[in-house]
């Protein structure tokens, strides 16, 4: 039997799951500006995975550069969340939502 289909769909839904609270917390602590780190580690795994022999391992380095880039929009569309009131606020931060 061969369990890398299974290994691999579940490292996949692990990884955007880690995604979600991710993206909540960056942009309650870092705010819009932390899409900058998204797109580093978006391109950091691209590359890895282009350069990765080994095929699981490279796929699951796709899987987090793609993750990476969608968390970018995701920034954004957390912030438009917290203005609606759906997400808290930082009141550290309470002037960016003005």
């Amino acid at each position: 039997m061969n369990f890398s289909g299974i290994l691999l769909g579940l490292t996949t839904f692990l990884i955007i799951g880690l995604f979600h609270p991710l993206v909540i917390k960056a942009e309650y602590h870092f705010g819009r500006k932390s899409w900058w780190a998204f797109l580093a580690a978006g391109l950091l795994f691209l590359v890895l995975s282009l350069f990765t022999a080994r095929l699981l391992l490279s796929i699951l380095f796709g899987v987090i550069a793609f993750s990476s880039f969608w968390a970018i929009g995701e920034i954004f569309s957390q912030h438009q969340r917290v203005k609606r009131g759906w997400f808290p606020m930082n009141p550290k931060r309470k002037a960016d939502y003005e």
